[in-house]
């Protein structure tokens, strides 16, 4: 029988606090200096730091001994209305009403209204084998869209793959558009290599340059050698022409039997970042590189129901997902490191 746990902004101090501790799991809350609410959802590989009233955010994630989390340019997380004003998570939840690189044209944020949301609830829930940090948060706009989105984070006994979910309702009386990422902003590991055991059917190079990108002569020459043959780019072992960032769309990913799309990063040392998801959930996914003195990441794949290069954009592709009134979707990712034996195991 599961056990559930509702959480208080009053649980968190400026002192961390145990709230919770077995054989299995321990969960601990406090208050950073910049005044946001963290807490650690720990097994015996390692932990999640995650940000209950913010977006339930994935601050930072560690396994084995292993960074999973992007180089970033943020000691701590900062309150912010967007993500741009701490960017330095491990994982943030990109959407719901607008996703992407907004393009002059557009009006939203970078990454929409999702990533920071002021959640209104969160709670804990213990079950056999299982911790998981549940939220819940209403948006509504008046004479506009109203939707629940409830993320959830759970980690599982002496694993160090996790499941990351997100489940979005309609609450309005018309139909919304929907655009939603899973935003995993894993660690840039020198010398790894992008692995795809299903393979699929096309590798695309971004053609568009947002705002944010600033091209030099070195990268717009990359660029152009990458439009041709995007799978040049297989293994990390050229940080400089990382910069300004690269990013990838991948077309029609291959499955396994049950349904699922697998991508690693392999290490050097044989161990392993992974990810696997349905392809029925997230019709897109992109690879997004980045390496200059302030950031480094290797998001090795981002799966997402459209394209991340704006609302207007993705709209002109025909990207937009619709939500019916009163409708539900769920979306679920899993999602960590693999040591080397686990790395083994997998087949790829």
């Amino acid at each position: 029988m599961n056990t559930r746990i509702p959480l208080y902004r009053a649980l968190f101090g400026e002192q961390q606090k145990l709230l919770l501790q077995s054989a299995d799991f321990k969960v601990s809350a406090w208050t950073y200096p910049s005044g946001v609410l963290a807490l650690s959802l720990e097994n015996s590989r390692g932990r999640l730091v995650v940000l209950p009233y913010q977006g339930q955010m994935i601050w930072s994630a560690v396994f084995d001994g292993c960074d999973l989390t992007m180089s970033n340019l943020f000691d701590q997380p900062r309150p912010s209305p967007t993500v741009i004003g701490t960017y330095g998570c491990f994982m943030f939840h990109s959407g719901l009403l607008r996703n992407g690189c907004p393009a002059p044209a557009d009006d939203h944020a970078l990454h929409g209204e999702m990533p920071c949301a002021a959640m209104d609830s969160a709670w804990l829930e213990v079950g056999a084998g299982f911790l998981r940090l549940g939220g819940e948060y209403e948006y509504a706009q008046g004479f506009g869209d109203r939707y629940r989105a409830q993320p959830s984070v759970t980690l599982r006994t002496g694993c160090a793959l996790f499941d990351i979910g997100m489940n979005v309702t309609n609450l309005a009386g018309k139909p919304m558009d929907l655009m939603y990422m899973a935003h995993m902003n894993y660690a840039y590991v020198e010398g790894g290599r992008f692995v795809e055991p299903f393979g699929m059917q096309r590798l695309r190079l971004r053609s568009s340059v947002p705002d944010h990108v600033k091209p030099t002569p070195a990268w717009s020459a990359y660029m152009a050698q990458l439009a041709e043959h995007p799978a040049q780019l297989a293994r990390l072992e050229q940080p400089a022409l990382y910069d300004p960032e690269i990013v990838f769309f991948f077309d029609e990913v291959g499955t396994d039997a049950e349904g699922q799309a697998h991508f690693l990063l392999d290490h050097p040392d044989g161990t392993a970042f992974y990810t696997r998801y349905r392809p029925e959930q997230f019709e897109h996914a992109a690879r997004w590189i980045l390496h200059n003195p302030d950031q480094q990441v290797a998001a090795f794949v981002l799966p997402a129901t459209c394209e991340p290069e704006g609302y207007n954009a993705e709209k002109a592709k025909g990207n937009l997902r619709s939500l019916a009134a009163g409708a539900s979707t769920a979306f679920s990712v899993t999602t960590g490191y693999l040591s080397v034996p686990e790395r083994l195991a997998l087949a790829g």
